[in-house]
Order: C-alpha cells, then sequence, then structure tokens
C-alpha cells in the first residue's frame, strides 16, 4: 500500500511539472511579454518553435529553461548556446515525459545507471539574439 502511495505522489507531481513545461502556461505565466510580440513570433512560441532573431525571453516562452548553457569562441567572436536535453533508456528508446521521466516514474529511478543523457536541441545566440537552432531529426 506505501509503494501505491508513493507512485501516486510521483504521479501528481509529474502532471504538474508537465503542464508547467509546456507553452501554453509559459504564455499564461509571462502574458505581458507574449503580448507585445508580433503575429508570426506569437504562432511559432504556441508551437513550441524558436524563430532566428529571439531574444532570450522569447526562447523561453517557446522552450523552457535550457538543461545547460555554453559559450563558444570563434574568431568572429563569443556566443551562448543553450542545450536541451533528454534522458533515454539503455535500449534507445526515450524516457516518457524527457529528462524527469515523469511518466514512469518507478522504471526511471530503478533504470538510473542504465540510461543516458541526450542532447536534441540547441538554440545560439550572439548579442542577445537567436542566430542559429540545431534540432535532432527523426
Amino acid at each position: 500500500m506505501k509503494s501505491r502511495t508513493l507512485l501516486f505522489c510521483f504521479a501528481i507531481v509529474g502532471c504538474v511539472l508537465a503542464g508547467c513545461s509546456s507553452p501554453a502556461a509559459r504564455i499564461r505565466e509571462n502574458h505581458a511579454l507574449f503580448a507585445r510580440l508580433g503575429t508570426a513570433q506569437q504562432d511559432l512560441i504556441r508551437q513550441g518553435k524558436v524563430g532566428i532573431g529571439f531574444d532570450e525571453d522569447m526562447v523561453r516562452l517557446a522552450v523552457g529553461e535550457p538543461d545547460r548553457k555554453w559559450v563558444r569562441t570563434e574568431a568572429t567572436g563569443t556566443s551562448e548556446v543553450w542545450s536541451y536535453t533528454a534522458w533515454e533508456r539503455a535500449s534507445g528508446p526515450p524516457y516518457p515525459g524527457g529528462y524527469y521521466g515523469y511518466y514512469e516514474p518507478s522504471a526511471y529511478y530503478l533504470n538510473a545507471f542504465s540510461r543516458s543523457e541526450r542532447e536534441f536541441f540547441k538554440v545560439v545566440f550572439k548579442d542577445g539574439k537567436v542566430t542559429s537552432v540545431e534540432q535532432e531529426t527523426p
């Protein structure tokens, strides 16, 4: 009975986390920022997509906080790279729910040693604006 209660608590927390991570939820939380954007930008953000020229706040609205931030130094100057990752089982398929694996919490924690992290999305900023987007293809 105790394990069922614990599993139920994990499921509730997962649902809350899933709601917070959607573009719609981020738009509701930052409605003033969203309202000042053009129609084309709003459409991309609603779809969870990042456009060239977006600033950091717009990227956060579209895809959320990055899992990692990198600084890239090249001959042309310095840029910032935001990296988004997911966890995979050793056998390859990703965990449902991405990083936290909240749709199957028991499998996520039981298989902690047989999972690996996979980068699937990168956004590159130069002078505070998106200059490049890299996305894994299916």
